[in-house]
């Protein structure tokens, strides 16, 4: 719309007189109009003609009530739709840089990463899990515990969070929930679970609880599998030497480095095929279970009288991580 210079609109059939013709028109409208706007001002409810160049004193109101009304729904669309990929973005980086701080036992990272990852995920079990062993492995058996309990609530059918419950109440030195928890192990788990009976078995063995009971749990595991593993060997070893059976735990414990070792072998095997971060945690893993056989063998060893490989023994399992105050045991 086009408006003259009195700021009345033009209608596009009109055409515009000339600057003459303006001027004898507004000699003769020009007072009437003066008098109009006076009264346009002194009437409510009549609108007021805008001079040209000018807006409406409620125009920027509407603008700013605009700006408001998308400032509110464009979020609201919007974040919805893009939240959850950044969640899954920022979770995924959160465990990636946690793995390579752990591959360089860098622990205290690690569980900075991984609580990331809880804050942005919300109550997970598997994550607090996670965090719960790197705790435990920062000498931080209380906050372990804590995680351990939480994710419990979370998955009450969950079998991982009463492993670590019952691992990091042996560290507590209460027997009494370590061997609870395990027995909460099996009964979530199958009937008969290999696994189960192993984790009852060897918990059994750290709390010195129940050490009949506990071999006839790692008997039953071994006899539910083709082929012991080397972690099921070490438990069978281990309670060997706790009931005295000292010749027969080393048989079974030279059984089980062996198959560690192999293990070990074959993780190597698999450098510059997977992620090196991955593959350093898996060999740190590994490394620790071998400084827990290392030692038990050790103390086997130094029970029949072979002093030297006992001495041998326990220190390489020091050099290879064994320590019971962060769960390495």
């Amino acid at each position: 719309m086009r408006y003259d210079r009195h700021g009345f609109p033009i209608p596009v059939e009109f055409e515009r007189p000339t600057a003459a013709q303006d001027a004898t028109d507004f000699g003769r409208v020009g007072p009437r109009l003066a008098s109009l706007e006076q009264d346009d001002d002194a009437q409510p409810g009549r609108a007021a003609t805008v001079p040209v160049g000018r807006q409406r004193p409620g125009a920027w109101k509407r603008w700013l009530l605009l700006a408001a009304i998308l400032g509110g729904v464009v979020p609201a669309i919007v974040i919805p739709q893009v939240l959850p990929v950044v969640r899954e973005v920022v979770v995924q980086w959160s465990l990636k840089r946690a793995a390579e701080c752990e591959a360089r036992s860098d622990i205290a990272g690690a569980v900075a990463d991984v609580s990331r990852a809880v804050r942005w995920l919300g109550d997970d079990a598997d994550l607090l899990c996670m965090r719960a062993m790197l705790r435990l492995e920062k000498r931080d058996a209380p906050g372990c515990l804590e995680d351990a309990v939480r994710a419990s609530g979370i998955a009450p059918t969950a079998v991982q969070p009463w492993r670590v419950r019952a691992l990091v109440n042996v560290v507590l030195d209460d027997a009494d929930a370590a061997l609870a928890a395990a027995d909460m192990v099996v009964s979530l788990s199958a009937p008969g679970d290999p696994d189960a009976l192993n984790h009852r078995a060897y918990i059994r063995g750290l709390a010195g609880r129940d050490l009949q009971a506990a071999i006839v749990d790692i008997d039953r595991a071994i006899g539910a599998t083709e082929e012991a593993s080397p972690e099921m060997l070490d438990t069978r070893g281990f309670l060997l030497h706790l009931v005295g059976r000292h010749r027969e735990a080393v048989d079974q414990l030279n059984l089980a480095i062996t198959g560690m070792q192999q293990n070990r072998r074959k993780l190597g095997l698999l450098a510059g095929r997977v992620d090196p971060a991955h593959l350093a945690c898996r060999v740190r893993g590994l490394e620790h279970g071998m400084a827990v056989m290392l030692h038990h063998r050790a103390l086997a060893c130094r029970e029949v009288g072979l002093e030297e490989q006992a001495k041998q023994d326990f220190e390489l399992a020091d050099r290879k991580g064994f320590d019971p105050t962060r769960g390495i045991f």
